[in-house]
């Protein structure tokens, strides 16, 4: 049946750096902090939710929150009640620091299907040189996407009995995994955040003192919203100390950086482009032991498409430390399970060569000046326009890679590496998953016990046109 949504008014707001925020105002009766109230109020009164709903009605939940929830700092209280935040127009850059968080629920807008003949490009200094450094990135993707379209198709023919339509959506996800190395992280999207009303204000906490200024703009516009409408859940008393104490370590300790480790920084390369990663092993922080006398059946046994019981990561963690580049970067930081660092976006560990390798001979010619000549220019570049290296990040394709370390345990790691070995798994993001299940199954071998992996065995990064049926449709 259709609905009729026009008179849902939506609060918005815009950030000083361009971005678009909307709170998302569903037309229920019963508000979040409404939510957030008749749960509580089972903590301390036995009634009936019937009873709780006519109090409800009768006073609101305003005086309840602002007492109960900012007042006495009944935090829980704030896990009751859910918000969606929408943000538009914001860079790559924004929407990993808003995705930083491990109680993070929401949605991103894929490369796939921004449209970037009109997607804005984030530029953090006034200046036409500073645009038309990322307009350059934006030409090349334009005119390369039929280009390689055309070539693909040759070098991967339309197998008999395949639908030509599926094949098609199949042959330009691959021209899209292929270009988006070359989309600079000053790229635009959207992205949803859905949370409840604690996590939203603790994660606001750590977005208003962030290393980059469109970060702390978008921060500013999302906390002025919100506290205009739940002024009783964002109207909490900011303490000089904590918000000191958050500001200095987002401004020296956010960003990862292996230099910090003197035992393991050697293990990610500063140079040598041609080089596809480094990969290694930290840390193997496993009670064995456990693992053989408590879980060995459930290792063992475990058949396809079935997670790992949480109480095995009880035994313990593991370490990863890898290459990647920032494009695949930003779909490994969508597991929440475990803990990722924010990675600095640099020249200094190189293009990552796959996307190079990838395209047509003359493709890759062109591409390779393109990247030459930034990479050279780019020390005078930031020295002219005065840009920090947190700056700087805008301007740099998203194929250039960045140090990554993974610490997990086991049902954690085994259900990142099995979901991201597949063939539908964008193929530098696929090799290090299959990294992983071949780390585990090393260590759990060299243990003599039976880790069951559900592992993709085929070649990493072959083309798959099952590829083309990954869509968003409507049925017929």
């Amino acid at each position: 049946m259709k609905r009729d949504l026009s008179s849902l008014q939506h609060p918005t707001n815009c950030s000083d750096s361009g971005g678009r925020i909307v709170l998302l105002n569903t037309g229920a009766l019963i508000t979040p902090e409404d939510l957030a109230m008749i749960q509580a109020m089972y903590s301390r009164d036995p009634r009936s939710i019937f009873d709780h709903l006519s109090k409800l009605a009768v006073s609101g939940s305003g005086k309840f929150m602002s007492s109960f929830y900012v007042g006495y700092n009944h935090a829980s209280i704030g896990d009751c009640g859910t918000i969606t935040l929408c943000l538009e127009n914001v860079s790559m850059l924004v929407a990993k620091a808003v995705q930083d968080w491990m109680l993070y629920s929401g949605q991103e807008g894929s490369t796939r299907y921004l449209d970037f003949s009109k997607q804005p490009f984030y530029c953090p200094v006034d200046n036409e040189s500073a645009r038309a450094v990322l307009e350059s990135w934006r030409a090349f993707y334009l005119g390369a996407m039929p280009r390689l379209e055309k070539y693909l198709s040759e070098v991967y023919p339309k197998e008999v009995g395949e639908d030509e339509k599926v094949y098609n959506k199949a042959i330009k996800a691959r021209c899209f995994d292929i270009l988006r190395g070359f989309l600079p992280a000053g790229s635009t999207t959207n992205l949803s955040w859905h949370g409840d009303l604690r996590q939203t204000r603790d994660k606001l906490l750590y977005l208003r003192h962030h290393p980059l200024s469109e970060v702390r703009s978008v921060a500013d516009a999302m906390e002025t919203l919100l506290l205009a409408t739940f002024p009783n859940s964002f109207s909490a008393k900011r303490y000089e100390a904590t918000e000191h104490y958050i500001d200095t370590w987002m401004k020296w300790g956010y960003y990862f950086d292996p230099s910090r480790d003197p035992n393991q920084g050697r293990n990610f390369l500063t140079t040598g482009i041609d080089e596809l990663n480094t990969y290694s092993v930290r840390k193997v922080g496993f009670d064995f032991s456990i693992l053989r006398s408590q879980y060995s059946l459930e290792l063992g046994t475990r058949p396809p498409k079935t997670e790992l019981p949480k109480i095995i990561g009880e035994t313990g963690q593991a370490s990863f430390n890898f290459l990647l580049d920032f494009g695949s970067f930003r779909d490994i930081q969508r597991h929440r399970a475990v803990y990722q660092q924010m990675p600095l976006l640099s020249l200094d560990y190189g293009f990552h060569p796959w996307y190079l390798s990838n395209l047509s001979p003359e493709l890759r010619s062109e591409a390779e000046v393109l990247i030459r000549d930034f990479v050279n220019a780019s020390s005078s570049f930031s020295r002219n326009n005065d840009l920090k290296p947190v700056d700087f990040q805008y301007f740099i394709p998203m194929g250039f890679r960045v140090p990554c370390r993974v610490t997990g345990d086991l049902p954690s790691l085994v259900y990142l590496a099995e979901l991201r070995s597949t063939s539908m798994v964008h193929p530098t993001l696929q090799e290090i998953a299959k990294k992983m299940g071949q780390s585990l199954r090393n260590i759990f071998r060299h243990k003599a016990i039976n880790l069951t992996l559900h592992i993709d065995e085929g070649d990493t990064g072959r083309f798959d046109v099952r590829r083309g049926t990954q869509d968003i449709v409507v049925k017929p």
